[in-house]
């Protein structure tokens, strides 16, 4: 019998839990690339290649941000729109602590601990997202139906 040779990260356990239908998409991972490479890489508009942002707003609480590939996080909207004074990007080592993801590989499914999940409006729209599955150089092609099934995230309008 043939050995399943899925890699085996929390995101990729959490999908399958959950009943999420998904196909993993492996490219090759460059440093401080983004999604851009992953974009190129993979043959897609960077449009669908969706960044797991963790931030925190200024009283220290750590968020999710999902964001389309080729778009920025207003966060100065973000935070007007939560109802705190300020959101700023995790340093690389805080947000590996909350989501327990290295910088790169990080997943909105299976964080270490719960966070809050804010998702830019535009990507429920989309036929088809990628989105990482847990390790650097590996995307999960899914619908955005079943990430907004599964982790309920707020719908927000604070791309730039």
């Amino acid at each position: 019998m043939a050995k399943d040779k899925t890699p085996v990260t929390p995101a990729i356990l959490f999908m399958k839990k959950n009943g999420i239908k998904f196909t993993l998409r492996p490219y090759r991972y460059e440093e401080h690339g983004g999604t851009g490479v992953a974009a190129r890489e993979l043959g897609v508009d960077e449009h669908i290649v969706i960044k797991t942002l963790v931030m925190e707003d200024d009283g220290g609480k750590p968020l999710i941000v999902l964001m389309h590939g080729d778009k920025m996080v207003s966060t100065k909207s973000l935070a007007r729109m939560i109802g705190v004074k300020s959101v700023s990007p995790c340093d690389p080592q805080v947000a590996e602590k909350h989501s327990g993801y290295r910088v790169g590989g990080t997943s909105p499914f299976g964080t270490k601990h719960v966070l809050r999940i804010f998702m830019e409006e535009g990507i429920a729209a989309l036929p088809r997202i990628l989105i990482n599955a847990g390790s650097r150089g590996l995307l999960a092609e899914i619908e955005p139906a079943e990430l907004i099934r599964t982790l309920r995230p707020v719908s927000v309008r604070v791309a730039k």
